[in-house]
């Protein structure tokens, strides 16, 4: 009876085992909703969309309100470069970069060259002077307009951590240079400071 009874426990006790583990086994996301893209995202302590939205749009006012731009007789052809990533994290600042003409280009104040596609606009040269394109519609080298300046600049930031505690600031410097000249017409930065706590996080 005793023997019984033991049995009877320990096949219990495994089985609870068993769906302890199970419950505690990798979890996934499994369900999500849309979110708006303007709310702030501090979900962690890395770079993210909210730090490059705040960023973008108070350069891009700063830039477009300088008379090198809202002075000019006509809207000025920029290039948009690179911006160095000095920080610890990986970001895209493509991206960033991405974003700045755009918003610049909204602005309908300024025109761009556009620096990627000079390698497809070579094959499209060579294309459409291989015969196969009319010659009432066929473009050629000669043809492309300059830059006036091009827009480049350098993200940096700093880390601090003591104890709980820790803060991570960012400044992003973007520069307006007159590809003449070789002077910058324009730069300014933006520093953006966050505050986050260390707590413990349960299963």
């Amino acid at each position: 009876m005793k023997k019984s009874v033991l049995s009877l426990l320990t096949v219990i006790a495994l089985a609870t085992m068993s769906l302890v583990q199970t419950g505690c086994g990798p979890k996934a996301f499994t369900k999500g909703e849309y979110d708006d893209v303007q709310n702030e995202n501090n979900l962690n302590d890395q770079w993210s969309e909210t730090d490059m939205q705040k960023v973008v749009a108070d350069l891009v006012a700063g830039m477009t309100s300088h008379p090198a731009i809202s002075n000019a007789k006509r809207p000025p052809i920029l290039m948009v470069t690179k911006l160095q990533n000095k920080t610890n994290e990986h970001i895209d600042t493509q991206s960033i970069m991405d974003m700045v003409r755009v918003e610049l280009s909204r602005g309908g104040k300024t025109q761009f060259v556009d620096k990627e596609a000079r390698e497809d606009v070579a094959d499209e040269y060579n294309y459409q002077n291989s015969g196969m394109v009319s010659d009432e519609t066929k473009k050629g080298p000669g043809g492309q307009v300059g830059a006036d300046y091009i827009v480049n600049g350098r993200l940096d930031s700093i880390v601090q951590e003591v104890g709980k505690d820790k803060t991570v600031y960012y400044k992003v410097t973007l520069n307006l240079t007159n590809l003449k000249t070789n002077i910058s017409v324009w730069s300014d930065y933006k520093q953006i400071r966050k505050k986050f706590r260390k707590r413990s996080v349960g299963l």
